[in-house]
């Protein structure tokens, strides 16, 4: 399973329809949204926090389309990467969310410790799998949780504030690790910024601005593409996520309806755990995602399977 898909040859070969029908647009988001100057704001805003929500449901009414989701939420005043699959696109929502995350902040100690302190408990506390329990205006069940913080970094200390980078597993609530932290220094800190600068395979540098994508709407409504092909991502990119494995063209029909994976269905044999997740491509086609079940002659059942575009 190490077929490499060609993403710049899927998008430059796609119809602008077919990218808006399969597509992921990595929004920056911002805070706030001020109705002077955004149509981000609904009517009954005077000028309110902005939420993953807002942003989602500004992309589909701005492209005119029949559903958006975004990989995961922020919370409104958090900004940064928020990729918003479009269309069919949000069938993949699932497959993206619990990748790893990366955020760069701001926490506020309450009483003034040096950052050699501070790192000595990150090293001792709040490295590798912590356990976590959810804010109380989380949306999620509040139970313990295990997640795994992969790197706390401290950049810099100006008298109280502290800067930080952290790449923790997804679901991790870094408001809540940053407040944990000060109860265990005894010292009280809470956080007064935060920018996700990773969401998976999705990085800032990639991002577009809500300037930028109103721009490029406002082009394509005048008939060039050019911008708004430049920001959709091919959904295709999945495959950089999980195995691809290439399936004859001739079984692609009947799997399109609901028909399993064989054995004899794929062009080459693959050797894949049960239970695992692989994306399934046949000539560069995205066919679907499947789960493997390693029965006689059975290699996968479809999870979510990709029916043609029909222009």
């Amino acid at each position: 399973m190490d077929a490499k898909i060609n993403l710049e040859k899927i998008k430059s070969t796609k119809s602008i329809k077919e990218l808006l029908e399969f597509g992921i647009i990595n929004f920056d988001k911002p805070t706030t949204l001020d109705p002077a100057h955004s149509s981000l704001a609904s009517s009954s805003q005077s000028r309110s926090d902005c939420t993953s929500f807002d942003v989602v449901d500004f992309v589909r009414k701005k492209l005119k389309l029949r559903k958006t989701s975004h990989f995961g939420t922020l919370d409104p005043m958090v900004t940064g990467v928020l990729p918003v699959a479009l269309n069919r696109a949000v069938k993949l929502s699932g497959f993206f969310i619990g990748e790893d995350k990366e955020y760069e902040g701001v926490m506020r100690i309450h009483e003034d410790v040096s950052l050699e302190e501070i790192k000595k408990v990150i090293e001792e506390k709040f490295m590798g799998t912590i356990i976590q329990l959810p804010p109380v205006r989380s949306k999620v069940k509040r139970q313990e949780r295990e997640r795994e913080i992969k790197k706390f970094e401290l950049l810099k200390k100006d008298g109280k504030e502290v800067y930080f980078r952290v790449e923790c597993q997804g679901g991790t609530y870094i408001r809540k690790l940053i407040h944990d932290l000060g109860e265990e220094m005894k010292i009280g800190a809470h956080m007064t910024g935060l920018k996700r600068i990773r969401a998976g395979i999705f990085k800032s540098k990639e991002m577009v601005s809500k300037e930028k994508f109103e721009k490029a709407v406002e082009e394509y409504e005048k008939g060039n593409d050019k911008l708004i092909r430049e920001i959709i991502i091919p959904a295709e990119i999945i495959s950089e996520v999980y195995p691809v494995v290439e399936i004859k063209e001739e079984p692609v029909e009947r799997i399109m309806h609901g028909q399993p994976v064989y054995e004899k269905d794929l062009e080459n044999k693959v050797k894949a755990e049960k239970n695992q997740i692989v994306c399934g491509f046949s000539n560069s086609r995205f066919v679907g995602m499947f789960k493997v079940l390693n029965e006689v002659n059975v290699f996968a059942k479809g999870m979510f399977v990709m029916q043609e575009i029909r222009n």
